[in-house]
């Protein structure tokens, strides 16, 4: 039997939907930063810039410590999500692989930190680096980033560790492979999809965190790019036109990443939030 015509027409409709509310402010924010000054602040809204300007682009770069902000981010960002890569992998074979007593328990407490909201813990993150005078540097903010993706890692890497059949690593150890041997030349090659997903999902959450690195780090040498797009402030207010050019700044490389790893990265999520 044939679905009613609402029933096939509906989920189609919806994801249009959807697309367009979720879309539109990107478009909005790419279109401004092409906008002149004038149909930024005009009553009129301008929907398509008629004629685009790169005014808005250079004065983003010509600010003050740009590849400075660029480079920590940069560093922040790919350090911490590699030092979470290796030891989620290391972790969740561990989890997924052997039993071992408070194995169960173990993996409660990933949830548990998954679940808890990181804002809570800014005050005791913020007396332990005062304490150990490390304000205004990148390594506490690397090792906090790092311990924010962890869970989400490891609970991920778990379930796509889980998926791959033992024999494949028992038939390696057969042939003289020890674990370890095991890993590295059978299961891993076989998690790319997964690490693809938590490595994405990583740089998503270490490249747009805020509140952190406003709170540890006040000197502007040790600052990110989320705090570089808050400075766009004249005496007049703020420069709407400069702030959307450093903003879609700031998106493109995410979006360049999605956009690679979107095939892999879906896979991995699917994979890992079923098995295991």
């Amino acid at each position: 039997m044939r679905r009613p015509l609402i029933g096939r027409v509906w989920p189609p409709v919806t994801a249009c939907v959807l697309f367009v509310v979720f879309a539109f402010p990107v478009y909005w924010m790419f279109a401004t930063a092409f906008k002149a000054n004038k149909d930024i602040v005009g009553d009129t809204p301008v929907w398509f810039p008629a004629s685009p300007t790169f005014e808005h682009f250079d004065k983003a770069v010509a600010a003050d410590g740009f590849w400075t902000f660029v480079g920590n981010s940069l560093t922040v960002t790919l350090v911490a999500v590699g030092l979470s890569l290796v030891i989620a992998l290391l972790a969740s074979f561990a989890i997924a692989r052997m039993r071992f007593k408070g194995r169960k328990g173990f993996v409660l407490v990933m949830m548990m930190a998954q679940m808890a909201p990181w804002e809570v813990m800014t005050i005791a993150y913020y007396m332990i680096v005062r304490d150990a005078d490390m304000l205004n540097s990148l390594p506490p903010l690397i090792a906090i980033y790092t311990v924010m993706v962890l869970p989400f890692t490891v609970l991920t890497l778990r379930g796509y560790v889980a998926a791959v059949p033992k024999e494949l690593e028992e038939s390696a150890m057969v042939d003289g492979c020890t674990r370890l041997q095991a890993f590295r030349k059978v299961i891993f090659p076989l998690l790319a999809p997964g690490v693809m997903a938590t490595s994405l999902f990583g740089f998503i959450t270490v490249w747009n965190e805020f509140p952190m690195v406003l709170i540890l780090n006040k000197d502007p040498g040790a600052q990110t790019l989320p705090l570089w797009i808050t400075g766009f402030r004249t005496t007049f207010g703020d420069d709407w036109g400069a702030t959307m050019a450093a903003s879609s700044l700031f998106a493109v490389p995410i979006l360049v990443l999605f956009v690679i790893l979107q095939r892999k990265a879906v896979g991995g999520l699917t994979s890992g939030a079923v098995k295991g």
